[in-house]
């Protein structure tokens, strides 16, 4: 919960490993903040991990999450909403491609995925360069 912090007029994630070690922040929407301090009020959590496992009688085991239980409870979601195939990866490519649709830089979600690489981004979007839509037709000169 410590790394759950306001930065700059907006909360986000400070000082999250990924792959490769790779330390950054990453900007948290206010409606996932919302749900995040619903759960924690309700599961009455004030401090720690947000997501801990839990017996089968209430009490808390262990310290944390595995990735292996993350990945389970994803592909148990999945398969309920009809989703056949899922992978790891799939899900940061749906995230790059919501961002990008909805008119994000493509260096700004470079640096939400985590990327050291844009085109490693690019592939996660599947952009191609469009000739009836060139963004360079949007400059106007005075």
């Amino acid at each position: 919960m410590d790394q759950i912090q306001q930065r700059e007029q907006r909360w986000v994630i400070v000082d999250l490993v990924g792959k490769g070690r790779r330390i950054r922040t990453v900007p948290m929407p206010s409606w996932v903040k919302t749900y995040v301090d619903n759960w924690t009020s309700a599961a009455k959590i004030g401090g720690g991990k947000i997501l801990r496992p839990i017996r089968k009688n209430g009490g808390i085991w262990g310290r944390k999450l595995t990735q292996n239980v993350i990945w389970y409870t994803v592909r148990l979601c999945a398969t309920r909403a009809g989703i056949g195939k899922l992978a790891p990866h799939d899900l940061r490519r749906s995230c790059a491609r919501l961002c990008h649709n909805a008119g994000g830089e493509l260096e700004q979600i470079q640096f939400l995925l985590g990327h050291s690489s844009v085109q490693t981004t690019e592939r996660y979007i599947g952009c191609k360069q469009s000739l009836g839509k060139a963004v360079n037709d949007r400059i106007q000169l005075s």
